[in-house]
Formats: C-alpha cells, structure tokens, sequence
C-alpha cells in the first residue's frame, strides 16, 4: 500500500460545533478534506434529542445509519425514520437535517463527495416544534 493511500491514525473525535447542532453530537473524521478522493467521511453521534441545523451540500452527501435511531428530513417533506441499515441519498443542494430521536444515540457515517465543492452551507436551527413534528 502506498503511503499516499494508507490510513493508520485513529480518527480523532470532537464535540459538534454548537452554532450548527442543537444538542451534543460528537464528529469523527474518518477521511480528511484535501484527500487523492475528494470524498470526506465522517461518524456522527447525536445524542437523545440532537440534531443538526437545516443545511444542504453543494455535491450531495450519503447518510448510513449505524447505530439507535434517527431522523432525515428534507425541507417540505415528512420526516423519515432511521434505523442501522438505512441509507439516504441526497442530492445537491437539497435542503435537510438529520438528528436522533428523542429517546435514542443515534450514529451515522456521513459521507461528503467532491468535497472541494465544498462541504456544507448551513442555514437555520431545526426549532423545537420542526423536531416535534418528526415523531408525528
């Protein structure tokens, strides 16, 4: 294996930036920015109750859930529920969230294609209410 492609330091994991992320959610980068791939992948863990603020990705993003349960929500649409397994696919500039339920961690890989694009474009907080209305 080459050196340019051998991965052997642990991923270091950090609180989530609280301007984006209403509770405590915790980021491992798996893959840093600026690799051969141009693809950034990262575990997320949220909390009972966290979750992240409306945001879109200017290349798309895929979501894996890994572990407890979760939510997905695009902007206009119904919240989906998430177990381990689940993927979600989305699509440039869709405006989502994700975040775990109110009762369960909530773990998933978060992988950032054409990372160069850019990562995230971050808008408002998911209120309380926009969250409430994710267990209907």
């Amino acid at each position: 294996m080459s050196e340019s492609t051998k991965n052997t330091a642990i991923p270091t994991t950090t609180k989530a930036a609280t301007e984006h992320f209403v509770g405590t959610a915790w980021v491992s980068l798996l893959t840093q920015p600026g690799n051969p791939t141009d693809c950034v992948v990262g575990s997320v863990t949220f909390e009972p109750g966290a979750r992240n603020s409306w945001h879109s990705h200017p290349a798309g993003q895929i979501l894996i859930a890994t572990e407890g349960a979760g939510y997905y929500q695009e902007k206009g649409r119904p919240a989906q529920l998430l177990r381990p397994g689940d993927t979600v696919t989305i699509a440039p500039g869709v405006v989502h969230w994700h975040g775990a339920t109110a009762t369960s961690l909530f773990t998933h890989l978060a992988i950032g294609p054409n990372s160069s694009q850019g990562v995230a474009d971050w808008g408002t907080p998911v209120t309380d209410a926009e969250y409430q209305a994710a267990h209907a």
